[in-house]
């Protein structure tokens, strides 16, 4: 295996243990987007500035689609999963 295979499949492995990590990705670049093109009618506003309210927005919403994934990863193992163990052992 390349080292290139080894990094895709990392990818995918992070991506289907945490699906908030595609959905980061996307709005960051979302995010990103949407802020260059409206960079045409910022008015008055410095370059700077736009720059920085950019680069906060698209990290704020990386952040979030973060703690959203790690809450989503704690509800599925500490509460869905005990549930299921508890279940099983009735079961027996």
């Amino acid at each position: 295996m390349s080292v290139y295979e080894d990094n895709e499949s990392k990818l995918l492995k992070k991506a289907k243990e945490n699906p908030f990590v595609p959905v980061g990705i996307a709005g960051f670049f979302a995010i990103v987007g949407y802020r260059l093109m409206k960079m045409k009618s910022r008015g008055d506003t410095k370059m700077s500035v736009h720059l920085i309210h950019m680069r906060v927005a698209a990290q704020g919403f990386v952040v979030g689609a973060m703690t959203v994934g790690v809450i989503y990863k704690m509800y599925q193992d500490y509460v869905v999963k005990p549930r299921e163990q508890q279940k099983a052992i009735e079961k027996k």
